[in-house]
């Protein structure tokens, strides 16, 4: 089923924002897409919910047009806030920012700047710096509020959570039934996750009932003493891959995360 918009007050026509994405489709070769010189941006807006209560306001950010040692890069940036009427309970304002080589998609640096406080969450206010050394085949972490700096291994196939995100968006065919195995570094652990893919149709709050493939994995979170969730994200099932919604399944109840806009500029 192909998206069309889905007409509602309060809701701004998207016919113009989605002209030109379709370079990012899949049936294009990663090389055509690193050679266009222009340089382009594409800002995804989330609303997230817990109970059907929205909670959260997120966004991610897809940019080109970087280069370093004369390889062009990309730069993901996302922001996770809380809402103002959480007041005194629950204040978020965390951002994060990936770079990654155009080619290859294998993350450079991965930044976290985490500010969260309140009565119903720990306070954390703290910046994080992680670099993917592939020379060394090594990750070097440091934090501001630690004078050592930590190392990891560096394995094959590893992505941090924004790069992870930019990579099956801008690079992976996929389609129902495909497992996509990588690894996963988020400052706290590598993970290794399997995320497996299948067709369904969802309704989304600006294009109505859309064909989707959902990718899913289970994982341990930190945050709650390694107990078991969930990642599940939906692209549209058609050329423009567009992420529809994303899913958190904690221990402590799901987060879901709605698209609100897309603007490409």
């Amino acid at each position: 089923m192909g998206i069309r918009p889905k007409w509602r007050w309060g809701i701004v026509p998207i016919a113009g924002i989605l002209v030109g994405i379709g370079f990012l489709a899949y049936c294009e070769s990663q090389q055509e897409i690193s050679e266009r010189k222009s340089r382009w941006e594409r800002v995804f807006s989330y609303t997230g919910t817990r109970f059907g209560i929205p909670v959260l306001k997120a966004s991610i950010q897809i940019e080109n047009g970087f280069s370093e040692q004369g390889k062009p890069l990309y730069r993901i940036r996302a922001a996770i806030n809380s809402l103002d009427y959480f007041g005194l309970f629950f204040r978020m304002n965390n951002r994060f920012l990936s770079t990654v080589e155009v080619e290859t998609f294998v993350p450079i640096q991965y930044v976290k700047e985490i500010d969260q406080d309140g009565l119903l969450v720990k306070k954390k206010h703290y910046l994080q710096t992680i670099i993917f050394d592939h020379s060394s085949k090594k990750i070097f972490v440091e934090k501001s509020d630690k004078k050592e700096k930590e190392e990891f291994p560096l394995s094959f196939e590893t992505y941090d959570p924004l790069s992870m995100f930019a990579r099956h968006y801008l690079r992976e065919e996929i389609y129902p039934g495909r497992d996509i195995h990588m690894s996963i570094f988020d400052g706290l652990k590598l993970r290794q996750m399997v995320f497996h893919s299948k067709k369904e149709e969802v309704e989304s709050k600006i294009y109505g009932k859309v064909e989707a493939i959902c990718i899913e994995s289970t994982t341990s979170f930190s945050n709650f003493g390694e107990q078991e969730g969930t990642i599940r994200i939906w692209y549209s099932a058609d050329r423009k891959k567009i992420p529809l919604s994303m899913e958190l399944g904690l221990p402590m109840g799901d987060i879901h995360f709605e698209l609100d806009e897309m603007k490409e500029r």
